[in-house]
């Protein structure tokens, strides 16, 4: 079976690293909040080349406390898309705001700009585009258009690791951006764990104390805080993994143009607009012919995903809090849209079975 993600293989490369970065915490006995954390948060920062950075233990609860943390709450309107995890907008309505979703690019399945400011309203305090499969959203005109209406702009870079955005990094373009390093990310963890960027010193520090239970100091809380601390032993492993990201990144960008090569004339095949580096956390087709595509696949060696079939707006969570939502793309595309395996270990020779089985499909 050809793996939509191999763990395995990539535990095979840096398991010495791994058992030394472990070892150390171990030595150490200290596994919360101490120098892995600060290192690894200090290390991210400067890759993406953001100021600040406040290591949380989970990409959710990264979007939970940035949303918290910018005072956005009750009576309030977050300006996001329906085609992503269902943790975005979790993250605006556990906080007691209001998603109002945005159709989406049906290039890029980023959140079209074109159709912001028709959303944007009196109670408005933030947009929340989500840098969909490892590609940016276009962030200047996001940002053209934030700044004209005084709103936030909070990048999801939870698929994102290392792509950019007219040669910057993601994840330093708004006023905050959250990460997930869940294991499969092109930079994940053993376990759950996440970030919060910032160049906003003053907000840094809110957000350090929200993750720490809101403890101004120890055992006195002003406000409602979460229990969201990066623990020691994941943030180790993340630091070890971080010098491998972008060569990595360059693995998966290498399998993608084969991919392409391949598929182009049988399938949708994703696009990298001129403005962006896609760093293909997903190698997402389109295919009105989706589930014949995915049953021939696995039926010969190719697991595959759906990332992701039913938009937020169609949950059963979400039902009775998004009745005007028109997002005639975002049906289509989680209609249509199949991921295939992409990971820095596959060989040449299996994507071209990939490609040749799919190509079969059709025949």
């Amino acid at each position: 079976m050809i793996q939509l993600v191999d763990l395995k293989k990539e535990y095979a490369e840096i398991r010495v690293d791994v058992a030394e970065a472990i070892q150390r915490v171990l030595e150490r006995q200290w596994f919360v909040l101490g120098e892995e954390g600060e290192g690894f948060e200090r290390e991210f920062s400067t890759y993406i080349g953001a100021k600040h950075a406040v290591g949380v233990n989970s990409g959710s609860d990264a979007l939970l406390l940035a949303v918290k943390a910018l005072g956005i709450g009750q009576g309030h309107e977050v300006i996001t898309v329906s085609n992503t995890y269902i943790s975005t907008v979790d993250a605006i309505t556990r906080n007691g705001a209001t998603p109002i979703f945005v159709d989406i690019d049906p290039t890029t399945y980023t959140i079209d700009v074109s159709g912001i400011r028709d959303r944007i309203g009196s109670r408005t305090k933030a947009l929340l585009p989500v840098l969909m499969y490892g590609h940016p959203a276009d962030m200047d005109e996001i940002l053209v258009v934030a700044r004209e209406h005084g709103l936030f702009v909070i990048e999801d870079a939870s698929h994102a690791h290392g792509s950019e955005y007219r040669k910057r990094k993601t994840g330093c373009l708004g006023d905050i951006a959250c990460f997930s390093f869940y294991p499969s990310k092109n930079l994940g963890a053993y376990g759950d764990a996440g970030m919060i960027l910032t160049e906003n010193e003053q907000l840094a520090d809110e957000l350090r104390m929200l993750r720490n239970c809101a403890q101004q100091q120890k055992y006195y809380h002003r406000i409602v805080g979460a229990n969201s601390r990066m623990d020691e032993i994941q943030a180790a492993i993340l630091r070890a993994k971080l010098k491998h990201l972008d060569h990595w990144n360059d693995a998966r960008r290498k399998t993608a143009t084969r991919y392409n090569d391949l598929l182009n004339d049988k399938v949708v095949t994703p696009v990298e607009a001129e403005f962006a580096k896609h760093v293909y956390y997903l190698y997402v087709i389109r295919s009105e012919k989706r589930e014949k595509l995915e049953q021939h696949l696995s039926e010969n060696g190719v697991q595959t995903g759906i990332h992701y079939p039913i938009p937020v707006h169609r949950q059963g969570a979400y039902l009775d809090r998004c009745c005007d939502a028109s997002l005639p793309q975002t049906e289509v595309i989680c209609q249509e849209i199949l991921s295939l395996p992409m990971h820095p270990w596959l060989t040449e020779d299996e994507v071209t079975y990939v490609a040749e089985t799919l190509g079969k499909a059709f025949s």
